[in-house]
């Protein structure tokens, strides 16, 4: 490990970044944290585990060997990665950038930061919330082989099965793969609750009794013990699938995806059912979509 970069600087402290950094300490690695808005409880989380949030990039990154970043858009990583990052990293620094943003954009911040000396790998995760917390994540790397295998110690800190998917941009083509999976794993979760409550099945009895048959899934076990216990707070929310659905259209014209295109339906309804909390809800909010619609029969 003396060989091996140590010093870690972690952008964007949210449902995700925190608990991913307070992973970082829990392995030893040396880690300090930024996040736009301080006032936020991922940034309560990270401090009282006694890590350092700073209140400037220059200050996260300017001694940092790897700089993590989980942010929200494209435009807001843009922003934050080739500007300050570009601008105050040392050379030879490692970003890896784990928000979901898209190959193109990935392949736009590659080149835009290799033109200050720094190597860049694209590394969205899944495994949601609870994946972040447990340490437990999948993570899709794109970017230069070598520097992922001097990276790899810190994603085994965070991840539980690590893919390098080939040059820049490729764990952006692999994350988007996945989305449509769980978009679609979520409309079925839905539907089956659905039938369900019409049949006055209880939900709780359905996940005993389907949850290791040939219909389990990821989803079902997890977002479908959210939607019995009737928690719809979010471990990933409508507005960042609904964010990543729209990268699809973005990165590939003509795309024929009828099932993407229902989902996205479904998860727009479920927030404009959500009250106050609307687009912030999860994703398991989908299902109101389906018992507002039940109800109006």
């Amino acid at each position: 490990m003396s060989n091996q970069p140590q010093k870690i600087a972690y952008l964007g402290l949210g449902i995700m970044g925190s608990a991913m950094t307070l992973n970082f300490r829990k392995a030893g690695f040396d880690v300090v944290g930024w996040n736009r808005t301080l006032a936020r409880p991922g940034v309560e989380a990270v401090k009282e585990q006694g890590i350092s949030v700073v209140d400037s990039v220059e200050s996260a990154v300017s001694q940092a060997d790897v700089v993590f970043s989980c942010l929200g858009d494209v435009p807001d990583v843009e922003q934050v990665l080739l500007g300050d990052v570009k601008k105050f990293a040392r050379k030879n620094t490692i970003v890896v950038d784990m928000t979901t943003v898209g190959k193109a954009a990935a392949i736009h911040l590659n080149d835009g930061l290799k033109e200050a000396g720094i190597r860049f790998l694209d590394a969205p995760v899944t495994g949601g919330d609870v994946g972040a917390k447990q340490g437990t994540l999948t993570i899709l790397v794109g970017g230069e082989k070598a520097t992922f295998d001097q990276v790899l110690p810190m994603f085994e800190a965070i991840g539980k099965n690590i893919v390098y998917c080939g040059p820049a941009g490729s764990g952006q083509a692999m994350k988007l793969c996945n989305q449509v999976l769980c978009a679609i794993n979520m409309i079925a979760v839905s539907e089956t609750f659905s039938l369900a409550d019409q049949m006055q099945i209880d939900k709780k009895l359905l996940l005993e009794s389907l949850g290791s048959g040939a219909g389990a899934s990821w989803a079902l076990s997890n977002l479908g013990t959210r939607v019995a216990n009737g928690d719809f707070k979010p471990g990933f929310t409508l507005e960042h699938m609904l964010k990543d659905l729209r990268l699809i259209d973005e990165n590939v014209s003509d795309c024929n995806l009828p099932g993407v295109e229902l989902a996205r339906q479904l998860f727009e309804q479920a927030g404009h059912l959500g009250g106050e909390l609307g687009f912030r809800q999860g994703t398991q909010a989908m299902f109101k979509a389906y018992s507002s619609a039940n109800q109006a029969v």
